[in-house]
């Protein structure tokens, strides 16, 4: 399923999830991201994508992952169109791939799609010509790779570029881990960074069946989960995917598992916070916490524009190298 995304050299041609990259391949995106700050730390422009014509397709609401893509898109020097999907041509019932090809007779070089549907990018994949790059902006529960790749470069900033491996890392991941593609897709990229001590908690109704199958360390009690560990990630619940009431409460939930002073003090002294967003405070996280010295999480929103930046580039240089 991953193959598609690779060049006959190793390199990316489409970004369709962190399954199936290796570690040379996940700090190679890391590497390119962080050559997008200045020694000041500030996002750079460059021309990598000019005279591209990139075009961004969410079938599915969005407003931090759309925004930072076409941040990123705009930084690069490309091209960009938002297709206007209540009014596209799948709304009156043309199928995906009718839709692809009549946009890629545009002379579209790159798909940005978010979908609701599990697996959506990597059909598209299928369906292009070698001339158009496809970027998995999110598809259904299955995976969420930029924002995995955010998230890495987050640690990579705040952690080991301070002195310690991922592979010496302690990471828990606190929340709806059942719903959730982000936490599915940061789980392998972190194991395919080397991190040996990764946490899931989560009350049972909130795991997928088989989470232990992932190599991971499952909790469901959050005090005793996050005990030393160098970075805690929240995560949102989410509603939208949960067919039935599996909470009793937003409160209970918070009682029982939301990121607190308290809990945040049985980590490491130095230990980072994350959140994906949109983060619901005094549910999934207390405000104090989430303010605090110790979150990174406006961090991550800004590490989101180079880690597009770096993946559109290399999927770009793939296809033109593909192309010979």
């Amino acid at each position: 399923m991953s193959k598609p995304q690779i060049t006959a050299s190793g390199g990316i041609r489409h970004f369709l999830g962190v399954e199936g990259l290796g570690r040379t391949q996940l700090e190679n995106i890391i590497d390119k991201a962080m050559g997008y700050f200045d020694a000041d730390g500030r996002l750079i422009n460059t021309d990598e994508l000019a005279g591209k014509t990139v075009m961004n397709l969410f079938f599915e609401n969005s407003t931090r992952t759309r925004t930072t893509f076409e941040a990123a898109q705009k930084r690069l020097g490309a091209n960009v169109l938002n297709l206007d999907i209540a009014r596209s041509s799948t709304s009156k019932g043309e199928s995906l791939s009718d839709t692809l090809w009549n946009l890629e007779a545009m002379s579209s070089d790159m798909f940005v799609v978010r979908h609701s549907s599990s697996g959506a990018a990597h059909f598209m994949a299928t369906q292009v010509t070698p001339n158009v790059a496809i970027i998995n902006a999110g598809d259904g529960w299955h995976a969420h790779p930029t924002q995995a790749m955010l998230d890495m470069l987050t640690i990579h900033r705040e952690v080991v570029q301070k002195g310690k491996a991922f592979d010496d890392l302690s990471v828990a991941i606190v929340g709806d881990i059942k719903h959730s593609r982000v936490a599915r897709s940061d789980i392998c990229a972190l194991q395919t960074l080397g991190v040996k001590d990764l946490r899931v908690i989560a009350p049972r109704t909130l795991l997928p069946k088989g989470i232990e199958r992932y190599g991971v360390n499952v909790c469901d009690n959050i005090n005793q989960g996050v005990v030393d560990c160098d970075v805690i990630i929240g995560l949102r619940i989410q509603n939208e995917r949960i067919g039935s009431p599996l909470l009793p409460s937003t409160s209970e939930y918070f009682k029982h598992y939301g990121i607190n002073e308290h809990r945040l003090n049985l980590a490491k002294p130095n230990a980072i916070v994350m959140h994906p967003g949109p983060m619901n405070r005094g549910v999934e996280i207390a405000s104090d916490v989430a303010d605090g010295e110790q979150s990174v999480i406006l961090k991550q929103v800004n590490n989101g524009i180079a880690v597009r930046m770096a993946v559109m580039a290399m999927a770009m240089r793939g296809q033109e190298q593909s192309k010979g």
